[in-house]
């Protein structure tokens, strides 16, 4: 590993928090949906960025704060309501309309999502930042790539930090995102599972959006290998198999 590189790892500051554990504890949907919530941040500069901020936002910016780090921006993997705050069957999801009540900052949305997140949280356009995929958003010294990953909605995104892959619903330890509900496209979410996150090296760890296996996170090859989304050849078949 390069001086570059010990720099950066150091550097990084990296938190995963579970709802209903390790905030919205009195919450009944947050310990039934099992959200992960992630800060991503540079020590040196006390900078941080959300992703998927709900449920409990004060209690989210406390965990920074307590850390020594304060929100410059959120990233948002996708709209629905436990990621980013809204209506959840009759339930009202706290989210990026109370974070932005307390830190005017950026959320970084890729573009196709936009007309989708507005629309769930309430939040007006201005508030967000669209991107196309591969963009960079910097915190500090640290670098997150952007990876558009339709399917499960239509502008689902993945996050690429040193090795770390914040997947979303995208990809679960085990199994993937939903392809059933309004947006979303299984043909569009073989092509994110087989092609957008190829070149996702396997020693990579992956960092889910639902506490959906034993584990909070994984490599991307132990994922690969047991994961049986990645076990049919061909597009046919995945849909046969997943495509409902």
């Amino acid at each position: 590993m390069s001086m570059t590189e010990h720099r950066i790892e150091d550097q990084l500051y990296f938190r995963q928090l579970l709802s209903g554990r390790d905030f919205a504890r009195d919450d009944p949907v947050a310990r039934q949906m099992v959200n992960f919530a992630y800060a991503v941040g540079d020590r040196a500069t006390g900078e941080a960025i959300l992703v998927d901020p709900a449920y409990a936002v004060d209690t989210l910016l406390d965990a920074l704060a307590s850390d020594g780090m304060h929100v410059v921006g959120v990233l948002a993997t996708h709209y629905h309501a436990d990621h980013v705050g809204g209506s959840l069957g009759g339930w009202e999801i706290e989210g990026l309309a109370a974070l932005l009540e307390r830190a005017q900052v950026p959320v970084h949305v890729q573009r196709a999502e936009l007309p989708w997140v507005t629309r769930t949280t309430g939040v007006s356009e201005e508030h967000f930042v669209s991107h196309d995929s591969g963009d960079v958003v910097r915190v500090g010294a640290i670098e997150v790539e952007l990876v558009h990953t339709p399917g499960h909605t239509p502008g689902s995104q993945c996050f690429l930090v040193d090795k770390k892959l914040v997947s979303g619903d995208t990809l679960f330890l085990q199994g993937c995102g939903r392809t059933d509900l309004p947006g979303s496209d299984p043909a569009a979410m073989y092509e994110s599972l087989t092609t957008r996150l190829e070149r996702v090296p396997d020693d990579a760890m992956v960092y889910p959006g639902h506490l959906y296996a034993p584990e909070p996170s994984a490599t991307m090859g132990e994922t690969r290998r047991t994961n049986t989304v990645f076990r049919p050849r061909s597009a046919s078949e995945w849909l046969t198999v997943f495509g409902r």
